[in-house]
């Protein structure tokens, strides 16, 4: 282990803002199999701060604001489409989670195919653009 991580359940979150976090996280929720861990709304019908855990692990999301630390990101359609990140997650069964989040509307970019790695996953986007990978791949 990195000396300069702390002994915890995950060392990594991943952080995300969404135009519309509300529905950003109901899609997450229903089409990926996160859940709501913590859930802060802000004044403006948005979202201050979302926890959503995905087994051992989690990612932070909000509202895209102007603030100092919203001027640092940019959202896919500003960037017409693409990503300068992505998430991986790690799954039991990546056909029956293929199948939900096609079901949601997911774009699939990458179908569901057996890795020359290892493991068995697609990759899709999500409503607003950003772009997840899920799979059977377990690097631990």
């Amino acid at each position: 282990m990195s000396s300069t991580a702390k002994a915890t359940r995950a060392t990594t979150i991943a952080c995300l803002r969404y135009h519309d976090a509300p529905a950003a996280i109901a899609w997450l929720c229903q089409a990926l199999g996160f859940e709501k861990q913590l859930v802060v709304p802000d004044n403006d019908g948005g979202i201050a701060h979302a926890q959503l855990s995905f087994g051992n692990g989690m990612i932070m999301l909000g509202s895209v604001t102007d603030s100092e630390y919203g001027r640092l990101m940019r959202q896919p359609r500003e960037l017409d489409g693409a990503n300068t990140q992505s998430c991986y997650l790690v799954v039991e069964n990546a056909d029956s989670v293929y199948r939900r989040a096609v079901e949601a509307g997911a774009e699939i970019v990458l179908d569901i195919k057996d890795e020359e790695y290892g493991g068995r996953g697609f990759t899709c986007r999500d409503p607003e653009g950003h772009i997840w990978s899920l799979g059977t791949y377990d690097p631990w």
